[in-house]
């Protein structure tokens, strides 16, 4: 690898719409800082390319066969993969927006934006900020307010560990600590043992409160 090839930054394209991917890959060709170092069609390849190729970037659409974006983002968040994603996609909805932040993601692109715009949420998350497309920025300024406010209402929240927040939002998709337990590699007990800890820090009472609590706030949590 030359030096050249060294500073510039690596990107894996994942769309399962060639004449797009082709346009997409032709443009950041142009870019001198840019490398298409591989693309794929489906989220399984995509999947496997990231953890052979360890690119810095991945331009990822969230509607692919085999494995969605969704899907594939998660996945790369529990092997911890050393790569940003970017999301290209059709969808406008906050829920989508909001999944999509909670998973890691660092761009959320509308895929009728100009290409140029790709490229400046490439080098943006490359150099270690976010990106998302001027016309949903409303979503995150919707989704900040909402968590100040939350803040506000039930301070504890600040204090809940990286496990017991997800632990809430897995609570939040109306899972058993049995299948909690299963996706965090840990026993429903400790799971249970989170659900306590969660409720003594929200000041929550009742058989309910936590699954309530969860399901209120899922936007937020």
């Amino acid at each position: 690898m030359t030096a050249e090839t060294e500073n510039r930054i690596r990107v894996v394209i994942a769309d399962d719409h060639p004449i797009f991917r082709k346009g997409l890959r032709e443009t950041m060709e142009e870019e001198e800082d840019l490398l298409v170092v591989g693309e794929s069609g489906d989220g399984k390849a995509a999947l496997d390319l990231l953890q052979s190729l360890q690119p810095q970037v991945a331009v990822v659409d969230i509607d692919m066969p085999r494995k969605n974006g969704f899907v594939l983002a998660e996945e790369v968040r529990d092997l911890k993969l050393p790569v940003r994603i970017i999301f290209l996609t059709m969808l406008r909805e906050e829920d989508a927006f909001n999944r999509a932040v909670d998973l890691g993601v660092s761009g959320y692109v509308l895929k009728d934006s100009a290409v140029i715009e790709i490229v400046n949420a490439i080098k943006a998350v490359a150099a270690g900020g976010h990106y998302v497309s001027p016309s949903i920025s409303s979503f995150l300024i919707n989704r900040t307010a909402r968590r100040t406010r939350l803040v506000d209402e039930r301070p504890g929240i600040e204090k809940l560990t990286r496990t017991e927040r997800r632990v809430l939002q897995l609570i939040a998709e109306k899972k058993t600590s049995k299948e909690i337990g299963s996706e965090l590699f840990i026993s429903p007990r400790t799971v249970d043992s989170h659900r306590n800890n969660i409720c003594a820090k929200l000041d929550l009472h009742g058989s309910n409160a936590l699954l309530k609590f969860a399901l209120e706030h899922k936007l937020e949590i």
